[in-house]
């Protein structure tokens, strides 16, 4: 709370600018500055913000909650609610290794086999950082290093840099295909709206107008790098025995990751028809 306290009372406050301003631009400095230091869990301390900033009545208590009934927000929350379900049932895995499986004889195989599983999951999770982060950068890390090719080092070229190059850039595209594929994406449908652009059922329309340029994308973009960004080992024929031998050390698909699943088409057959 330093920070709030300094430019609170140590700063002078512009003639312009209003006491409620000054005292709400203080706790906003004072919620970031935690953000970054961590003195505490981030939701601890963006909840203690919050809360100063009612007690100190800066912000009406309506107001200061009045993003609790943003879909942005939730759309937000439950991405990571999902992301955390996709790694913990291993479901998002599956996913991912039944694809390398199929495709990956080759390394082109082997990005197109991870791209069209990231399509796949990306409508139940609305967040690019977390498809990449918790399920997809894992995938290629373990591939990458069973074929010699580390992070950090001239071996990266084997391999590696290639795989993760062609997932951020696809995943940029399965992000525009679908309303829910990412947060922003509402967040712009809002914006649309406050500004009297009303779109009826926006998931369908939103498909329906990203699907040709997204798609495209989503298919050529691994081709383009490979090209220009070419991997220097071009054929991978052991993966597919590697993902089938994790397949089967894995096991059927258990009672969690079809929980998994339901939860996912439920999720996502509410947003489209609802």
């Amino acid at each position: 709370m330093t920070a709030r306290l300094i430019v609170r009372f140590a700063v002078p406050k512009p003639i312009e600018v209003t006491s409620q301003a000054w005292q709400l631009l203080s706790i906003f400095l004072s919620t970031i500055a935690g953000l970054v230091l961590s003195p505490l869990p981030v939701g601890a301390w963006a909840f203690l913000g919050l809360t100063t900033s009612v007690v100190t009545k800066t912000l009406a208590f309506p107001t200061a909650f009045s993003a609790f009934t943003s879909e942005v927000i939730w759309l937000i929350v439950i991405s990571f609610f999902f992301a955390r379900g996709f790694v913990k049932t291993g479901l998002g895995d599956r996913i991912a290794t039944y694809f390398v499986k199929w495709l990956g004889k080759s390394t082109l195989g082997l990005s197109y086999g991870l791209t069209f599983s990231e399509v796949l999951i990306a409508p139940a999770m609305p967040s690019t950082t977390a498809r990449a982060g918790g399920i997809f950068l894992p995938i290629i890390k373990s591939l990458s290093l069973s074929a010699g090719s580390k992070p950090g080092d001239a071996s990266s070229k084997k391999l590696g840099s290639y795989l993760i190059q062609s997932q951020f850039q696809c995943s940029s595209c399965s992000s525009a295909l679908f309303l829910t594929a990412a947060a922003q994406n509402l967040l712009c449908l809002k914006l649309a709206e406050e500004l009297g652009v009303i779109i009826s059922s926006p998931w369908v329309s939103w498909f329906k107008a990203a699907s040709l340029p997204a798609l495209f994308s989503i298919l050529a973009t691994p081709l383009i790098l490979y090209k220009l960004y070419p991997p220097e080992t071009k054929d991978t024929p052991e993966a597919p025995a590697v993902a089938a031998k994790k397949l089967e050390n894995m096991g059927p698909v258990t009672r969690n990751e079809w929980t998994m699943v339901g939860t996912m088409v439920l999720a996502v057959s509410l947003w489209v028809f609802g």
